[in-house]
């Protein structure tokens, strides 16, 4: 080895100490606060920051508590009905872009990405002023059996984003087949509806429930939405947590968050299993739960 090699090599060696280093310290700043939070919900105090033990007692709590379940089940429900029409919506919006193009595709596509990079306040104040002065189904004198106009207004406000998100997946995963089992089954004189029920449709499939389960997390823990759209009897546990720190933080919030952050966990490990049985790659997986091309 010569001796111009050694110096240069000892350069990349400090080089990825330091870039690991740097790595490992942004992971520590990620994770860490999540990591007290799930320690803590085993604290037996009456205070999450007073520590008195190690015990179950906040998960018992946190699981029998009326009005606890009733915010948990507030944004259960919230996030399927959310996953549910931004499925529906950013499928077929998604399907557009990738075999209808025209010279709309550009505008609809800055309209996507705008919903995607407006911050979540502007979109929050716009809803509330936009519910205020619409009313009908999204007052109290809403006629729709069985919905309540609060999560009517959940409901709404989270398809925002979430549709976004489908729109772009579906469209990612669209982009990267070829037409040609379409074309081919059109030649064989196959209605349109065969052809998407039989082709389309399970070709996008992995995506379409990627998009599903994504949006299902993404409203799961929406704080800044549904703060401002959200009423009484329909509070999300975002919103029930955001008001309880204001006095005592209890372990049981730290309980409770600790469940529902492995119920997002899970959907998103399902989301992977999903691509993954689908053929992609973990550099595929991942630019597909990025929303990346």
């Amino acid at each position: 080895m010569s001796a111009v090699a050694v110096p240069r090599r000892r350069r990349r060696d400090l080089i990825d100490i330091v870039f690991r280093t740097w790595g490992f310290l942004v992971f520590a700043f990620l994770f860490l606060p999540i990591l007290v939070i799930v320690t803590y919900s085993f604290n037996n105090g009456r205070s999450m920051l007073t520590w008195a033990g190690v015990g179950l007692a906040s998960y018992r709590t946190g699981t029998t508590d009326p009005t606890i379940l009733n915010a948990v089940k507030t944004s259960i429900a919230a996030a399927g009905g959310t996953a549910l029409i931004a499925t529906v919506l950013g499928t077929f919006a998604g399907i557009a872009l990738a075999r209808r193009k025209g010279k709309w595709t550009p505008v609809f596509l800055t309209l996507v990405f705008l919903i995607l990079v407006t911050p979540e306040i502007v979109d929050a104040i716009a809803l509330l002023i936009w519910y205020v002065r619409l009313g009908g189904p999204f007052g109290p004198n809403t006629t729709i059996p069985a919905v309540s106009y609060g999560m009517l207004r959940l409901w709404v406000g989270h398809s925002l984003f979430a549709t976004a998100v489908v729109t772009l997946i579906v469209r990612a995963r669209l982009e990267g087949l070829e037409e040609t089992l379409e074309e081919a089954a059109a030649d064989l004189y196959a209605s349109p509806w065969r052809r998407f029920r039989q082709i389309t449709l399970p070709l996008m499939l992995p995506a379409v429930l990627a998009g599903a389960l994504l949006s299902f997390s993404f409203s799961l823990d929406d704080t800044i939405i549904s703060s401002f759209v959200s009423v009484a009897g329909a509070s999300p546990w975002p919103v029930y947590v955001f008001s309880a720190v204001r006095n005592v933080l209890r372990p049981e919030i730290a309980s409770v968050s600790t469940l529902l952050l492995l119920l997002t966990l899970f959907a998103i490990a399902c989301v992977a299993l999903v691509l993954r049985r689908s053929g992609q790659s973990g550099e595929d997986v991942a630019k597909t739960m990025t929303v990346g091309g």
